[in-house]
């Protein structure tokens, strides 16, 4: 059974950090393609970030130089290290999956079609 659990998620003040965890169960991290987007409501689902199987990464402008994405092969989790918080970050992540045949069809950060997605850790920055 897959599961991609996220954790991580708080409250914090503007310039604080912040360190996101996706914990996969039921298939490799690293065969896959995984990424981070934040949803706020009432707005359009925003990609934050990515990693290929490859390990490359692609970052949204608004958050490059701010957020580093990494992934742990030993322990099988995704991790996005946000620094520089700012309101504007303010949103529900969320980490998805694709297989490296499916995870062709992404266009950038547009991270869609995947196969699995985790239930989201809320961020809340406070100015």
């Amino acid at each position: 059974q897959v599961q991609l659990v996220e954790s991580g998620g708080g409250s914090v003040q503007a310039g604080g950090s912040l360190r996101l965890s996706c914990e996969v169960s039921g298939f490799t991290i690293n065969t896959a393609c995984m990424g981070w987007f934040r949803q706020c409501p009432g707005k359009e689902r925003e990609g934050v970030a990515r990693i290929d199987v490859n390990g490359l990464t692609t970052y949204a402008d608004s958050v490059k130089g701010r957020f580093t994405l990494s992934r742990d092969n030993a322990k099988n989790t995704l991790f996005l290290q946000m620094d520089s918080l700012n309101p504007e970050d303010t949103a529900m992540y969320y980490c998805a999956a694709a297989s490296a045949v499916l995870c062709r069809q992404w266009d950038g950060l547009h991270m869609t079609p995947y196969n699995y997605q985790g239930q989201g850790t809320h961020v809340t920055v406070s100015s």
